[in-house]
């Protein structure tokens, strides 16, 4: 039991520390919206979405999607034209505000909550890491066992977003004129563009 919980606890914090969309897209909701409470949309359907990956990932999914190399390349394709234009959003969302504080740009909860689910099922990196890292993982345990490494995975992803918006929200306050927001996203934008450019050469490779 205790094994299962550091194993999943330990792996799922790995996959979702490297800076990627969800993370940046949750970090500046944090960052930008006017209260906490405003940013929660965006959260919580990100930490659902991740839910329901892992919950494909441990009850056998995985297996299915990677017999399938079509597959496996369509979600590659779709998940590289979707990283090309969330990194061109992040790059130029300050750009937009024309002088203004990023604060000042808030979406609204719906935006937020189709922005999330986005990031989260279009993202071939959330999807392969999340089923395939994870659904492989998951077949060392049974039972209890794999119960207690499902949920140890999904309590670190809630906690993480809850953290990271968090933490955007201090870096909010901290930054009041809004440059460093602004610089933060150029360099995610590049790392997200870079990405694109791995799975793309990962497509055209295979």
């Amino acid at each position: 039991m205790i094994e299962a919980f550091i194993h999943g606890t330990a792996l799922a914090f790995g996959l979702i520390l490297p800076l990627g969309v969800q993370n940046v897209f949750i970090f500046n909701q944090g960052a930008t919206q006017k209260r906490f409470l405003r940013a929660t949309p965006a959260i919580i359907t990100a930490s659902i979405c991740d839910t329901i990956l892992i919950l494909l990932a441990v009850t056998g999914v995985s297996i299915i999607v990677f017999r399938f190399e079509w597959l496996t390349n369509l979600i590659f394709i779709i998940g590289f034209c979707f990283l090309i234009y969330m990194g061109w959003s992040i790059f130029r969302s300050d750009s937009e505000n024309k002088g203004k504080q990023q604060k000042n740009v808030q979406l609204t909860a719906k935006r937020q909550i189709i922005f999330a689910t986005s990031a989260s099922f279009l993202n071939p990196h959330a999807i392969i890491d999340t089923i395939g890292v994870i659904g492989f993982n998951s077949l060392s345990y049974k039972g209890n066992e794999l119960v207690i490494f499902a949920l140890s995975c999904i309590s670190v992803s809630w906690i993480w977003f809850f953290g990271l918006a968090i933490a955007g929200r201090i870096f909010g306050k901290v930054d009041t004129t809004g440059k460093l927001i602004k610089r933060f996203n150029q360099v995610s934008a590049f790392i997200i563009w870079g990405i694109a450019v791995y799975i793309g050469i990962k497509v055209i490779g295979d």
